[in-house]
This record gives C-alpha cells, sequence and structure tokens, in this order.
C-alpha cells in the first residue's frame, strides 16, 4: 500500500500545480523579452522564436526533465560542451520536471530554487537572472510550445 503513495502524491501535486498556474500567455508573449537574451524557441530546427545562444531551448520545456535538454546536455552550434553547471543535470535526475508552477518559481529566483531543490547551499544554476514580475505569464507562454 505505501509503495502507491509517493507515485499518488506525485501525481495529485502535478495536476494541483498545473491548476494553481495563473499565467496570461499573451502577456508572457510580450514579456519573453526578458528571456530572449539568452533562450530561443526551436522546433525541429526552426526558429519559431529568435534568441540568444548562451542558454538552452525552450520548445518543449514544460513537462521536461531539467537539464535534459539536448543541446544544453551534449552542446551544439549553439550551445559549447560544458558551458552549463551540473547542478541543473543533478536536479533532473533527482526529479524535478518542468511545470508552468516552478517555472515561474524558478525564474523569479534561480539560485535559490535550485539550492532549495537539491538541499545544497552549494548549488548554482547558470541562470542568474531574477524576474521580479510576469514570471507566471511568461511560463504560460513557454507551455505554449509543447513538444508533441
Amino acid at each position: 500500500m505505501s509503495k502507491l503513495i509517493a507515485p499518488t502524491l506525485t501525481l495529485v501535486l502535478a495536476l494541483a500545480s498545473q491548476a494553481t498556474a495563473a499565467g496570461d500567455p499573451a502577456k508572457g508573449e510580450k514579456l519573453y523579452n526578458r528571456c530572449s537574451s539568452c533562450h530561443a524557441i526551436i522546433k525541429d530546427g526552426e526558429v519559431l522564436v529568435k534568441g540568444g545562444i548562451t542558454g538552452p531551448n525552450l520548445y518543449g520545456v514544460v513537462g521536461r526533465v531539467a537539464g535534459s535538454e539536448n543541446d544544453y546536455r551534449y552542446g551544439s552550434e549553439r550551445l559549447p560542451v560544458g558551458m552549463f553547471t551540473d547542478d541543473m543535470i543533478r536536479a533532473g535526475e533527482e526529479g524535478l520536471i518542468w511545470t508552468e508552477e516552478n517555472i515561474a518559481a524558478y525564474s523569479q529566483n534561480p539560485i535559490v530554487y535550485i539550492q532549495e531543490f537539491l538541499d545544497d547551499k552549494t548549488a548554482r544554476p547558470n541562470m542568474s537572472v531574477k524576474l521580479k514580475k510576469g514570471a507566471e505569464d511568461i511560463a504560460a507562454y513557454l507551455a505554449t510550445f509543447t513538444a508533441q
């Protein structure tokens, strides 16, 4: 019986976090320029939203395991190998899957978010920019780019 509790709780929390995400994708699209200095949105080689070359591709980020985006993990023409800390990969290996809610929380204070998730005060993600406003809207906008 106890083997069912953790998976059930995980599912309930995931559904609850999706239900409580209150972002507005239209507002997020207007605010996305805060992210585009580092991140692009690219689907199958087609650039949907232009952006920088220092952050991982955000296409399909909602529902993706943290630190698992192919360019982030293995490098590409966009992103050199070894550019990122292993802490984001470790967060993914320890169960961090991006949702609208946790993207918004992460975006508001990336360093503290990863430190708390990993329970490691030395952990550091590469993103240090803090979004004081609009993080929920940007997360909702990113959710419109789902991998299908």
